[in-house]
């Protein structure tokens, strides 16, 4: 299987209505691509290195996915009976955490980065169903980021992402736009969480390895 890297995400400061985009709730999670090859997972950060911490989730991931080989990208997160994510959980390992899948880059021996993000996630979709715990199917809504946003906003979510529903699977350019709440209640003293939990001594290991995928650019 070849080597993949996750696409950037841009960002834009507004929401928009526009006939050729989807629009996907921004999971508010470690960004990771899951890589299952002859039933085994592995769950890659978005720097491309093993995400060890999650060790647990990837057995998860393969247990519900085999014989399948495939590529998915997707946010590790862990979720509250609203279904709304809790970083601090995630974070510091106080629930179970899930796999949010929302692209197919690779399935049954096929490269399918060339094809368009539409037919990506439909052939996604035919996998894994609406969810093959613990992967859930990252649904989207057509032309009106506008209404979803605020929707966000109103739940004290983290955000939306527009993508270009035609595009290609492109770690080179992007198509893939965050657009953010800006009164996201969880945002608040983040970075002073990041700083105090980096001069404890000692730092777990798995602790370590997200912190250092959380912040990174």
């Amino acid at each position: 299987m070849p080597f993949y890297q996750p696409r950037p995400l841009g960002r834009k400061a507004e929401p928009f209505y526009h006939s050729e985009w989807i629009f996907e709730l921004k999971y508010d999670g470690f960004r990771a691509l899951a890589v299952v090859e002859y039933g085994r997972c592995t769950l890659y950060s978005r720097n491309c290195h093993p995400f060890a911490p999650f060790a647990d989730l990837a057995t998860r991931i393969e247990n519900a996915l085999m014989p399948r080989s495939l590529v998915m990208d997707g946010e590790i997160v862990c979720l509250d009976k609203r279904g709304h994510c809790q970083f601090n959980d995630l974070l510091f390992r106080r629930s179970e955490p899930l796999f949010i899948a929302f692209d197919l880059l690779h399935a049954s021996g096929k490269d399918l980065r060339r094809e368009r993000l539409l037919d990506r996630k439909q052939e996604l979709r035919r996998i894994i169903g609406n969810g093959l715990p613990p992967i859930i199917f990252a649904d989207h809504i057509y032309e009106s980021g506008i209404g979803l946003f605020e929707k966000a906003c109103e739940l004290d979510l983290e955000g939306i992402v527009a993508k270009h529903q035609h595009a290609p699977y492109d770690p080179e350019r992007s198509t893939w736009f965050k657009i953010r709440n800006r009164s996201y209640s969880q945002m608040l003293g983040r970075e002073e969480v990041f700083e105090r939990e980096r001069h404890k001594e000692p730092v777990p290991g798995w602790l370590s390895c997200a912190l250092a995928c959380a912040t990174a650019p």
